[in-house]
């Protein structure tokens, strides 16, 4: 199972990394490119906070270090549980990873940016859903995933 986890992270990294760059070698920060008019968005957009913008607005050394921090600490938890586990299930296992992958991919950024770069922008009409990215889709997916497994298994 630790071969499945290792595939998972690897392609959602890459794919995430990858959307990025196109992202950032296309569009200038803040550039907004209509893809369906009045509905989504493909935008430059940098976010100092967490996942969809949570907790982001202006850049601090001091946010800037905590997130960092926070994203190690998840990476080694998720690590030190999957080596625990007397039974792995592929669910489970695609869960942890897609997690995994997507707090590498945004840690990357910060480490490289010092911010997230976020480029998918969903809205309807002059309703907004925070901008976000690969990293923060494959959190969220994994995150659904675990639960499912989680709520099903008790």
């Amino acid at each position: 199972m630790l071969g499945l986890f290792a595939l998972v992270v690897l392609v959602v990294v890459v794919f995430d990394q990858a959307t990025k760059a196109i992202i950032v070698g296309s569009l200038k920060l803040h550039e907004v490119r209509t893809v369906i008019p009045g509905y989504f968005d493909i935008v430059h957009f940098r976010n100092t906070g967490a996942a969809f913008g949570f907790l982001g607005g202006n850049f601090s050394t001091l946010k800037h270090y905590f997130f960092t921090s926070v994203s190690v600490i998840a990476l080694l938890a998720i690590l030190f549980y999957l080596l625990r586990l007397k039974e792995q299930k592929t669910t489970e296992v695609i869960g942890l990873g897609l997690i995994f992958a997507g707090a590498t991919g945004n840690l990357v950024d910060r480490l490289r940016f010092g911010r997230v770069v976020d480029f998918l922008y969903f809205h309807w009409h002059q309703y907004y859903w925070p901008a976000f990215n690969v990293a923060d889709s494959a959190i969220t997916v994994g995150a659904i995933l675990l639960l499912w497994f989680y709520l099903r298994k008790g």
